[in-house]
């Protein structure tokens, strides 16, 4: 009796590996978070209240309208006090009902995406330090492969953290510049993993997105080949072991096990850049979970704009859901 060949033959037939690893939903449902090591909580908590320190200042540098909202960048401080830019939307017609910081993957942000902001909504576009376009080689290097490991020497120098820290002040500077509002969290890839080590510390946040996460469940994470971020971390780690204690801080599986809100997380079953057992470790990790599964995360597919136009009304609907549970 033939076998039907998967759909990832099909779609992926060019691909250089089987990007699902031989999982199937099941068993990436099975994945554990990583238990967090002694001291996790404490050191996450103290980098919060050395922020609440730092001062955001931000300034409005430029501003125009856009569908009917106001788009201005703006610089505020990080948590070192580097300044980095970012964008800050508005709505005209009400007031801000919610404010959304709404992160990156790797390669940056060259201009704002309003398909997951409601129009009531407030929102901050911060771009990670180091990456384009706003803040190409401010407090970090730019390219992914030095970005990625810049400061792993120390945990309070290396680079995830300092961009998930700097969440903290993004927050902080649309909060100055629009007022107190209930926020929601919105990242894919780099910015959901970066958000899962932010979220769980700073308590003005009523729900989250994460889309296809990066940054989790490193025993996974580390096993495995992919095209992202992580192969540069694997060959580190396999040149510099003691680099894997550093990283147990800044694992997002961990990190999001903390964090006491609604999480919406729409993980991947094929993904050669951020390889599904990762986003799953993070997923599973949510205690207030809701679960989309995607065929395929950073890849082009028969019926990907059907899913994506899915999954941006799904996220809205959890941000709304969120808001009125919260009120």
């Amino acid at each position: 009796m033939s076998i039907s060949p998967s759909p990832y033959d099909i779609w992926f037939a060019d691909a250089e590996f089987d990007a699902s690893y031989g999982h199937t939903l099941s068993t990436l449902r099975a994945i554990a978070p990583v238990a967090p090591p002694d001291g996790f909580a404490e050191r996450w908590q103290g980098w919060r209240h050395q922020a609440k320190t730092v001062d955001a200042a931000p300034t409005v540098l430029s501003a125009e309208t856009v569908h009917g909202r106001r788009v201005s960048v703006i610089e505020h401080a990080g948590v070192d006090g580097t300044r980095l830019r970012a964008w800050l939307v508005e709505p005209l017609a009400a007031p801000a009902r919610v404010g959304v910081v709404h992160s990156h993957g790797y390669g940056g942000r060259d201009a704002v995406d309003l398909a997951r902001i409601p129009d009531d909504a407030a929102a901050i576009f911060p771009v990670a330090r180091g990456l384009p376009t706003l803040n190409t080689g401010v407090g970090a290097p730019a390219p992914q492969a030095e970005h990625v490991l810049a400061g792993i020497e120390s945990p309070d120098s290396y680079v995830l953290g300092l961009c998930a820290r700097d969440l903290w002040l993004a927050a902080d500077a649309l909060t100055t510049l629009v007022g107190a509002l209930p926020l929601y969290y919105v990242g894919e890839s780099f910015g959901g993993g970066i958000g899962a080590l932010a979220l769980p510390w700073d308590d003005r946040y009523v729900g989250a997105t994460l889309i296809v996460p990066s940054f989790g469940q490193y025993d996974e994470r580390l096993a495995v080949h992919c095209i992202g971020s992580g192969e540069t971390v694997r060959d580190h780690v396999a040149a510099h072991p003691e680099a894997r204690e550093v990283l147990r801080l800044f694992d997002a599986s961990t990190a999001l096990g903390f964090a006491r809100i609604p999480v919406r997380v729409e993980a991947a079953l094929w993904d050669p850049y951020v390889p599904p057992p990762g986003q799953f470790g993070v997923a599973n990790a949510a205690r207030m979970l809701e679960l989309a599964v995607l065929p395929a995360g950073h890849a082009e597919y028969p019926g990907v704009e059907e899913v994506a136009a899915g999954a941006i009304r799904d996220g809205r609907s959890h941000l709304a859901r969120a808001l009125r549970a919260a009120s």
